[in-house]
């Protein structure tokens, strides 16, 4: 039971993080870190002004402190000058207390202007990092932007990005389609004109009717050309007057002209069953 576990668990774990790579956008994990360093670097700065604000203050008792001293030496002075000796005794042993004060608040104040230094310069030290950081993340980020643009247009430019594959299949159903219905179209003719379909217009002609139809074209045909060889040739206006009669004519023509009786089909007889 606990191997099933332990594979279900590992199961999750491999989903979840392919999930989580395939959210992740490198730019934003950057920008991420970027920010977290000026968090850093805003707290050393807080920790170097709270230091400096700690020594001012002590500088601050030092110089009260010193005041003091002096100001009871002074008195010590005056007293012993007025043979007061009692009193300048008394003066100089508060002097004396004050001065073991000063020396304590002197180590502390060289003890915090040390850890100053120190701060300031581990400040500046992360200041050129994060300020390094940026160029790089800005360079690294300009690169991925840059990539992923060249990719999306190469994909396009091959077919294979999700987009670009529907437009593709969107074109390849309409080619289908269209050769469908132009192979459809082109049967219906083929039926309607062995006759295999009726037309219901009407318009449709039988075998012996299109026969007649294409030997009156021919006719035409021949007229036409020995119209145009009479012109080339500048034969005589009769000639011409004879071969523009034999096409009002039609038929008649053919048999005064040899050439025409050869060149003309012959015309098919139906014989009445």
């Amino acid at each position: 039971m606990s191997g099933v576990m332990k594979r279900m668990g590992m199961i999750f774990r491999a989903k979840a993080n392919k999930a989580l790579d395939r959210a992740e956008d490198p730019r934003e994990t950057l920008d991420y870190s970027y920010q977290k360093q000026l968090e850093l670097l805003q707290k050393v700065r807080r920790g170097v002004a709270d230091v400096a604000t700690s020594r001012k203050r002590l500088e601050l008792q030092l110089n009260q402190l010193q005041s003091q001293s002096s100001k009871l030496e002074d008195q010590g002075r005056k007293a012993l000058a007025l043979g007061r000796e009692d009193l300048a005794r008394e003066a100089l042993s508060r002097r004396a207390a004050l001065q073991q004060q000063v020396t304590d608040l002197e180590t502390q104040h060289q003890t915090l202007q040390g850890e100053e230094e120190k701060l300031t310069l581990a400040a500046q030290r992360l200041q050129a990092k994060v300020d390094a950081f940026r160029t790089k993340k800005e360079t690294i980020k300009a690169t991925y932007t840059a990539a992923q643009a060249q990719t999306r247009i190469g994909e396009a430019f091959t077919g294979i990005s999700e987009e670009m594959g529907d437009v593709g299949m969107a074109i390849q159903r309409a080619e289908d389609k269209t050769a469908q219905l132009q192979a459809r179209a082109g049967a219906i003719d083929e039926l309607l004109a062995s006759g295999a379909l009726d037309d219901p217009s009407g318009t449709a002609k039988d075998d012996i009717q299109a026969e007649l139809d294409r030997l009156s074209g021919g006719t035409d045909v021949e007229l036409e050309l020995q119209r145009m060889k009479a012109e080339l040739a500048g034969g005589s206006s009769s000639q011409q007057q004879a071969i523009e009669g034999g096409t009002g004519t039609g038929n008649a023509s053919r048999a005064q002209s040899p050439q025409s009786q050869q060149d003309t089909p012959e015309t098919p007889r139906f014989d009445k069953q």
